[in-house]
């Protein structure tokens, strides 16, 4: 095994390799598989199912891309990408709630460069995933907003299954749209959020709306 690491480990560094650089491909692609098995660290405070890695990113690349129309961005495939690679880094450092967060600082930078290494996405690392974390451009704030609202977004549906944390948790969530949002037009979605019903979709979408003859 450490024969085969050391191996694959000089692939990262020798992009002429094209046999092992083709190695690198599939590793990563089994290696983000693992994202579906990654609890998210909320999951310790609330004591219930909540999304996976994966599932997050699926809603926060609707929602960037949401929000880059509503600001009129029009560099849309630059915040899929920076949407879609957000949290790549977790793969390897784990996800951390905001209470761990005060004691553990995760090398996501690192996590996410030798995850990229020696692939052909290597750019993702280099250029989208730092813009994103350095929050200067307007597509790296579009994609943290997103980030955020599927949070306000999830804990609507805990409210909707009876999570009491939800309640308790508006204060909070009040302070980001506040003070941690970038967006106006996030700010605006945030606030339809609070609003929303989330059984609207398919209380207005079933057979007996869409359908004369159901049910005879």
């Amino acid at each position: 095994m450490a024969a085969h690491c050391a191996n694959t480990y000089s692939c990262y560094i020798d992009s002429n390799m094209t046999g092992q650089k083709a190695n690198r491909n599939l590793e990563f692609l089994y290696e983000i598989g693992v994202l579906r098995n990654l609890p998210r660290a909320w999951t310790q405070i609330l004591a219930c199912d909540t999304a996976s890695d994966p599932e997050h990113t699926f809603r926060v690349m609707f929602l960037a891309l949401m929000l880059a129309r509503m600001e009129k961005v029009k560099s849309e495939e630059k915040i899929l990408k920076m949407a879609l690679v957000h949290d790549i880094a977790e793969a390897r450092t784990g996800d951390h709630h905001y209470i761990q967060s005060v004691y553990i600082k995760a090398d996501e930078e690192t996590a996410a460069k030798h995850t990229f290494a020696g692939t052909v996405l290597e750019d993702l690392q280099n250029e989208i995933l730092k813009e994103y974390e350095e929050r200067k451009t307007v597509e790296a704030k579009i994609v943290k907003d997103a980030d955020n609202l599927d949070i306000d977004l999830e804990l609507k549906e805990m409210e909707e299954r009876g999570h009491k944390l939800s309640e308790k948790f508006k204060a909070f969530r009040k302070l980001v749209r506040n003070q941690k949002l970038y967006t106006k037009s996030a700010k605006k979605i945030w606030d339809a959020i609070q609003r929303s019903d989330p059984a609207s979709w398919h209380l207005c979408a079933n057979k007996w709306l869409k359908m004369s003859g159901a049910g005879k």
